[in-house]
């Protein structure tokens, strides 16, 4: 661990908060989706983590697929081109989902993958972001569920991570730059 923290400028969110918020975030999501059955649909790999906290938290039954999209490779700054590498292992026709993301940044790849769904006729697509930058948006993009907005930062850890490491830290770390320059 102290080769992983070497590279890391400071905290930003800590495990407590991290908690709290999927708590609350849960909350209102049993709520909203009483009764409804939503299949959650997490984004791999970064996402992961939060969908394990946020589907423990959650008082609604519910279901669980995945996706994993590429749009980073091993790069800091997203390439602009959106691969889905892997699918959804189930038909959501008439099906209540909620898009669980790790992180949107410009919103080129939850736009494609809202679009891409939308076209497999669900009954409703809603997203639910565990952290958002707006200031990096290139499409308009308003996700239902936010866990926090944050500064145009490099995070790691709570499931994000840089050219697979940090992934495993329990809180949201900024990177230092020379660690991805």
């Amino acid at each position: 661990m102290k080769t992983l923290l070497q590279g890391i400028d400071r905290v930003l969110i800590s495990q407590e908060a991290l908690q709290t918020r999927v708590a609350e975030l849960a909350e209102q999501i049993s709520a909203d989706y009483k009764g409804l059955n939503p299949l959650l649909v997490c984004v791999l790999k970064g996402g992961y983590i939060f969908l394990a906290d946020l589907s423990r938290a959650l008082s609604i039954n519910h279901a669980v697929d995945f996706m994993a999209i590429s749009s980073y490779g091993n790069g800091s700054v997203s390439s602009g081109v959106v691969r889905i590498l892997k699918d959804l292992d189930r038909d959501i026709s008439g099906r209540n989902v909620l898009l669980v993301e790790d992180i949107i940044d410009t919103g080129n790849t939850i736009a494609y993958i809202m679009e891409n769904l939308r076209t497999r006729q669900p009954a409703s697509v809603r997203v639910c972001t565990l952290l958002s930058k707006p200031s990096r948006r290139e499409v308009f993009l308003q996700a239902d569920y936010v866990g926090f907005e944050i500064p145009n930062d490099f995070v790691i850890g709570y499931g994000l991570d840089y050219a697979e490491a940090y992934r495993n830290l329990p809180y949201i770390g900024v990177l230092k730059p020379e660690v991805y320059s």
